[in-house]
C-alpha cells in the first residue's frame, strides 16, 4: 500500500512519479495551466525529465529580510530601518483565522495534498482548455511558498526578480521540484508559517506581522475574523484589493474569501454573513522607515551608523556582501549616541542657528578615551524638503559628508603648537611676529623637496597685531605670521606626523595638502567629527581614539556580530597635550572664546574664522568630552557679515561669537549631572622682553634660543589671563589662506 504522509500527502517520491506521468499525458502539464501557448507547442517527457533531474537538489532559504532597529547607548529606539517591513513571528502568535482565511481563499486543500494538487492541476488544465487562456491556476501555498523565497532571494535587483517571476516553464519545473524538498523538509504547518511571514500585503507591508501592524495597528494574533478575511484577499492582487485606496474593491474580496471558508466549514454560514455585515475598519500605520524618522534630530548619526556598516569589512568583505546583510535586516544595533548630549546639541543648534537662516551649523561630541561618538546633528534636519538635506555636515565625504568638509581656520593652530613642542620648542618660543610678512623663501618638508614660495603674504588681524609674541599670548590671539614663522622654524613634516597620528584629513578623505597655508591656517576643508575626535586627544592627555558609533549588534536569532573597535595610540606626549591644554584654557577664559567658556568645570578650546567670514568654527573640550561647532554655508557662498542668524544680527561673524555660544549650551546640557574632571596644570610663564641689541637668528630668535615675550606696554598688560575681555579675535582673509580668529 503506498505510504501517505500524516495530513494527506504523498511522499515526495510519489509526488515526483506523479509530476512525470501527468507530464507525459498533458504534453505540459505547467504550461498548460501557465502558459497556453507554449502547451500547444507541447513538451516531451524525456525533456521534462532531464530538466527536472538536472535542478539543484536543495533549495537555499535565505533569512527573511526585517526591519531593523538603532537604539542608543541607554537602549532607546533612534529609528527603524528596512528594505522590507516585515517581522517574523511563529505560527502560534497569528490568529487561528488568519490561518484558515489564507488556507481557503489560497488552497483549500492544502492539507490533503502534497506539494503538488494533482486534482487542481487537471482541473486548471481542462478549464484553461475550455477558457483558451488562463482561467485557472493551480499553485498550492506551498508553490507559491517557494516562489517568494526565489523573489525575496532575488532582493531589489529588478532583473532578478524579473527572472524570479517570469512565466516559463523551466521557473515553474524548478519551483515544483523545490515544493517537494519543502514538503519533505518542513511539513504543513511550518510551512504555512513560512508563507504567512513570506508573502506581501501591499503597503509595503511584507509578512502578516507587518500587515497586522500596517492596517489595523495590532499584532496578527489579535486578528478577528472579518480582519483576516480582508488580509488574506489582498494576498491575490496587493494593489487591485487595497483597502486604503479601495474600500469597495476590498470588501467585495473579503466578502468572498469569507464565503470560501463558510464552504469549506471553516466558519458557519452564519458567521460569514455577519462578518460580511461588518463593514471595514481600517487604524492604518504609516510606515516609519529610515533615518528620517530618527528621534531628537539624529537623522545624520543614523544615517552615519549604517554608512560604518556598509564600509566596514568587519561586516563584510565586499560592499556587495555588507549590503546584502543589511538589507535583510532584522538587527538591533546598539550606538554609541548618548540622548542626553544628543538631545543638548539639537536644542543648542535650534536655539542659536534657525532652520531657514542663509547659514547651516553642525556640532559633533565625542568621547575622549574611548572614541563613542555622543551627539551629531545639525541645523537643518535629515529630509527632503525644503531648508533640509540628507547631507551630513559632521562627516567625511565617504560617509555621507559634503564633498570637502569645511575650512577650519585657527582651530588648525594647536595641531602646529603641539608639533613644535614635541619638537623641543619650549612653550615660551617667542618669533618677531609682524604685521605682514611673505610666506618663507622655503619650508623643508618630509620627503626632502621643500615648499617653495611663490611669492604668497599674509597679514594677522589687525595692524596693532605686532610680535614679538610668546606662544601663550600668540595662541590666544591667532596670530597668523606667528604660527608661520613657527613652521618655519621646525619644518613642514613634524606638522604632517601630528595630523597623520590624530587623523587629520581633508573631507574627501585624502591627506592634506603640504602647504603653510592648510598647515597653519586650516585652509582645507575637515570636518567637525575629525575635529572633535582630534582634540579628544588633547583631552586624553595626547592618545587619540578612532571615533566609533556602534557598541554592539544583534541578529534575529540573538547571535551577536562582531563590530568595529576603536583603536587608541599615543599622538604626543602627556606633557605636551597638559601643554595645549593649558594654552586653550587660555582662549576661553579671557582670549576669543569667552563667550564659550564653562563656568562649572575646566575647558578648552579654540576659535577659528575663515577667508571672507565663510566659516566659523569652535573646537573645545572638557577632560571628558570633546565636541567641534562648525557654522557656515554648505555651499561656500555665503560671507557671515551683516547677517541675521538664530534671529540675532551680526555685523561680522566670528569663531567665538556664533558657534562659540552653541558649543556651550550644547555642552553645558550635555555634561549636566556629570563628573568634572580638571586638567593637569602646566605652568607657562610670561616670557621676558628680549633684549633688542642682543643678535637673533635668520628666525627672529635669540642665538642662544631663549625665548622673547611680551613688550612692556601691550595691549593685555595688566588685565589678569592673557589679554583684554573685549578682544574677539577674527580676521578679514586680507592674504592666502584663512584669518586669525
Amino acid at each position: 500500500m503506498a505510504k501517505k504522509r500524516s495530513g494527506g500527502g504523498l511522499t515526495g517520491a510519489q509526488q515526483a512519479a506523479k509530476f512525470l506521468g501527468v507530464s507525459v499525458l498533458s504534453g505540459a502539464v505547467l504550461a498548460g495551466i501557465a502558459l497556453p501557448a507554449a502547451g500547444a507547442l507541447g513538451l516531451g517527457a524525456k525533456g521534462t525529465v532531464e530538466g527536472f533531474d538536472e535542478i539543484p537538489a536543495n533549495l537555499k532559504r535565505p533569512p527573511l529580510s526585517q526591519r531593523t532597529t538603532i537604539l542608543d547607548s541607554k537602549g532607546g529606539q533612534i529609528a527603524t530601518v528596512y528594505s522590507r517591513d516585515r517581522t517574523v513571528v511563529p505560527l502560534e502568535k497569528i490568529s487561528p483565522y488568519m490561518q484558515k482565511a489564507i488556507v481557503a481563499i489560497e488552497d483549500s486543500r492544502f492539507y490533503e495534498h502534497g506539494a503538488i494538487d494533482l486534482k487542481g492541476v487537471l482541473r486548471a488544465i481542462n478549464r484553461n482548455a475550455q477558457e483558451g487562456g488562463v482561467a485557472q491556476g493551480a499553485s498550492t501555498l506551498t508553490q507559491q511558498y517557494v516562489k517568494n523565497v526565489f523573489v525575496e532571494e532575488a532582493g531589489d535587483d529588478p532583473d532578478k526578480v524579473a527572472q524570479a517571476t517570469q512565466q516559463t516553464i523551466g521557473r515553474k519545473v524548478r519551483e515544483l521540484k523545490y515544493a517537494i524538498q519543502v514538503e519533505e523538509e518542513l511539513g504543513k504547518k511550518k510551512i504555512l508559517e513560512n508563507y504567512l511571514n513570506i508573502t506581501f500585503f501591499g503597503q509595503q507591508a511584507y509578512g502578516i506581522e507587518s500587515a497586522s501592524k500596517r492596517y489595523f495597528s495590532k499584532s496578527a494574533k489579535d486578528l478577528t475574523l472579518e480582519e483576516a478575511a480582508l488580509l488574506a484577499g489582498i494576498v491575490q492582487s496587493p494593489s487591485r484589493y487595497d483597502p486604503v485606496n479601495d474600500t469597495t474593491e476590498a470588501t467585495q474580496r473579503r466578502n468572498i474569501v469569507l464565503q470560501r471558508m463558510a464552504d469549506v466549514k471553516d466558519i458557519s454560514q452564519a458567521e460569514a454573513d455577519r462578518a460580511k455585515a461588518t463593514p471595514i475598519k481600517l487604524k492604518v500605520s504609516r510606515p516609519k522607515n529610515g533615518c528620517i524618522t530618527a528621534v531628537d534630530g539624529a537623522g545624520f548619526f543614523c544615517d552615519y551608523v549604517k554608512q560604518v556598516f556598509l564600509s566596514d569589512p568587519v561586516f563584510g568583505k565586499t560592499r556587495e556582501e555588507r549590503a546584502k546583510v543589511w538589507n535583510r535586516g532584522g538587527l538591533k544595533i546598539k550606538t554609541t549616541l548618548d540622548p542626553q548630549a544628543q538631545k543638548s546639541a539639537q536644542d543648542s543648534l535650534k536655539n542659536h542657528v534657525y532652520q531657514d537662516d542663509k547659514v547651516a551649523a553642525a556640532i559633533t561630541m565625542v568621547q575622549p578615551g574611548t572614541g563613542k561618538i555622543l551627539a551629531m546633528g545639525q541645523s537643518r534636519p535629515y529630509g527632503f524638503g525644503e531648508h533640509e538635506t540628507t547631507i551630513n555636515y559632521s562627516v567625511n565625504k565617504r560617509m555621507g559628508g559634503s564633498n570637502f568638509g569645511f575650512p577650519v581656520g585657527s582651530t588648525f593652530k594647536p595641531f602646529v603648537a603641539a608639533a613644535a613642542i614635541e619638537q623641543g620648542r619650549p612653550p615660551t618660543q617667542s618669533y618677531p611676529s609682524p604685521f605682514s610678512m611673505p610666506y618663507p623663501a622655503s619650508i623643508p618638508t618630509c620627503g626632502g623637496n621643500p615648499w617653495v614660495n611663490d611669492g604668497a603674504k599674509l597679514e594677522n588681524e589687525n595692524e596693532a597685531e605686532v610680535g614679538p609674541y610668546a606662544l601663550k599670548e600668540a595662541m590666544a590671539k591667532s596670530v597668523n605670521t606667528y604660527f608661520v614663522q613657527m613652521i618655519e622654524d621646525i619644518g613642514l613634516c613634524p606638522v604632517v606626523q601630528m595630523t597623520d597620528k590624530l587623523g587629520v584629513v581633508q573631507g574627501n578623505g585624502t591627506k592634506l595638502p603640504v602647504s603653510p597655508s592648510p598647515l597653519t591656517l586650516g585652509s582645507t576643508g575637515i570636518s567637525p567629527l575629525t575635529m572633535a575626535t582630534a582634540y579628544a586627544a588633547f583631552a586624553n592627555r595626547g592618545t587619540y581614539c578612532t571615533p566609533t558609533a556602534i557598541e554592539s549588534i544583534k541578529t534575529p536569532d540573538g547571535k551577536r556580530l562582531d563590530v568595529p573597535q576603536t583603536s587608541c595610540s599615543k599622538a604626543m606626549n602627556e606633557r605636551t597635550a597638559d601643554t595645549i591644554n593649558t594654552l586653550l584654557r587660555g582662549v576661553i577664559d579671557s582670549g576669543t572664546g569667552q563667550q564659550a567658556g564653562l563656568s562649572s568645570r575646566d575647558s578648552a578650546g579654540k576659535t577659528g574664522t575663515t577667508d571672507e567670514r565663510k566659516n566659523a568654527w569652535f573646537a573645545g573640550y572638557t577632560p571628558n568630552l570633546s565636541s567641534a561647532v562648525w557654522v557656515g554655508s554648505p555651499s561656500q557662498q555665503v560671507s557671515m557679515e551683516r547677517i541675521t542668524i538664530g534671529g540675532e544680527y551680526h555685523a561680522q561673524v566670528f569663531g567665538g561669537q556664533v558657534p562659540g555660544p552653541i558649543w556651550k549650551d550644547a555642552m553645558n546640557g550635555a555634561l549636566s549631572g556629570q563628573p568634572a574632571p580638571s586638567f593637569v596644570d602646566v605652568s607657562i610663564p610670561d616670557a621676558a622682553q628680549p633684549d633688542p641689541d642682543k643678535p637673533r637668528d635668520d628666525k627672529g630668535r635669540d642665538r642662544d634660543n631663549k625665548p622673547g615675550g611680551n613688550r612692556p606696554g601691550k595691549p593685555g598688560d595688566g588685565w589678569p589671563g592673557i589679554f583684554p575681555p573685549d578682544v574677539i579675535g577674527g580676521g578679514n582673509g586680507r592674504g592666502q589662506g584663512n584669518n586669525n580668529d
